[in-house]
């Protein structure tokens, strides 16, 4: 059995402002072809499909439409769970006829499939966070971890345990519910598997994830993942990675595309797991190709800014662009820099350092207002130099309140 990992989709994310959607469209044409050169079986989506729980038009259709192309009309499922970004319900709102095209919508960690006879493949058993399905055969069995808030795990744990184990911690609870799980379900002649979003212990993040952890408090321990799982499927960090400490069962497979400046040529990647009934997981990472890369451009100067936007002028990709300079950029300067190269998100001067030079007992009779004003702008500013039409600006505005 090929089991395909790949996780926070994001459809509907931008980039201060800048849609990403060609981007997130040519991701689905790849993991289309990637589906069919590994011959997958299941596509597992470990949550935040979309990026809000209110997406747009766009990035619902975005997403019905790679269901569709993905599953292959019903003969290939794809088990989706709801993460920290997605709204529950308005992810399961077509789950009743999404069954049909091979789609599994799960919104909480109490979701349960239902149970029937699809084109290709059949739900046979289900309940509270997990399912057992049979594809050409074999039978596979998935705990299914959709975002546990707190709110969600006090609802999943409230019919059965006690009142004093849901005053346990965050990741003991999440723990909990995994182990019993997989000692009632888990069985040694079906594939055993698990996925969850949420973030765990160690774990590396970029920084363009949405913080669901409190000093650690709502953060789950690899001891605490299901320890007889084949392979558990994580999604929420969004790069690549292995769960610390987990023999090489738990993986994070990251975004499909960088969401930030500081996943600047970051790998992104999916997982094809080959997998059989009390086998060992072959675990093969399939890269990504970078559709449009965030980068970061170092320039010396404003001539060399300028230099740069024009000699790449016409490349796809989202510039960052940081320019040492000891003066203020004028506006006409960015505008030839954003008319120059397209996709520019930031212009960042860099001033040199410099102790300060702005002295409250200097600023008296000796220093004319002028003086004053250049040394607190530069003060300011580490030292950047005001240009003339600046000065001129301040010494009209303190003309009028003169006035």
């Amino acid at each position: 059995m090929n089991i395909l990992h790949t996780s926070d989709w994001h459809f509907g994310k931008q980039l201060d402002g800048n849609s990403r959607i060609e981007e997130q469209k040519e991701f689905v044409e790849e993991l289309y072809d990637i589906c069919e050169k590994e011959n997958i079986d299941l596509i597992l989506l470990a949550g935040d499909v979309f990026d809000n729980g209110n997406p747009s038009a766009q990035a619902e259709e975005l997403f019905y439409k790679a269901a569709k192309k993905l599953c292959k009309n019903g003969t290939r499922p794809l088990i989706a769970i709801a993460g920290n970004h997605d709204s529950a319900e308005r992810l399961t709102a077509a789950d009743t006829l999404a069954y049909e095209h091979g789609l599994i919508l799960l919104g909480t960690p109490k979701s349960q499939a239902v149970c029937g006879k699809y084109e290709g493949y059949e739900i046979v058993n289900s309940g509270a966070g997990f399912l057992e399905m049979v594809i050409k055969g074999e039978h596979i069995v998935v705990l299914t971890m959709a975002y546990p808030s707190e709110k969600r795990l006090n609802e999943l744990v409230s019919e059965d345990i006690a009142e004093e184990k849901r005053q346990k911690g965050y990741s003991q609870r999440v723990g909990e519910i995994f182990h019993r799980l997989e000692k009632e379900v888990f069985r040694e002649d079906t594939i055993n598997i698990a996925m969850g979003h949420f973030y765990t212990m160690g774990g590396e993040e970029s920084g363009s994830e949405r913080p669901i952890q409190l000093g650690g408090a709502f953060s789950v321990n690899g001891e605490d993942l299901p320890k007889t799982a084949q392979y558990v499927a994580l999604g929420h960090l969004h790069k690549p990675q292995i769960v610390p400490h987990t023999n090489h069962k738990c993986y994070y497979c990251g975004s499909p595309i960088a969401y930030s400046k500081n996943e600047a040529g970051q790998q992104k990647q999916v997982n094809v797991v080959a997998l059989k009934a009390s086998g060992q997981a072959v675990v093969k990472k399939v890269a990504l190709t970078e559709y449009k890369p965030i980068e970061i451009w170092k320039a010396e100067n404003i001539e060399q800014a300028l230099s740069l936007c024009q000699q790449h002028q016409k490349e796809n990709s989202w510039v960052y662009l940081e320019i040492k300079t000891d003066r203020i950029i004028e506006q006409q300067e960015i505008k030839t820099m954003k008319t120059t190269k397209k996709d520019i998100i930031e212009i960042i001067p860099i001033f040199p350092k410099k102790e300060s030079t702005f002295l409250v007992e200097e600023a008296g009779e000796n220093r004319s207002i002028k003086d004053q004003f250049i040394a607190f702008f530069q003060e300011t500013t580490e030292n950047a130099q005001p240009t003339e039409e600046v000065i001129s600006l301040f010494l009209e505005l303190l003309q009028e309140e003169d006035t």
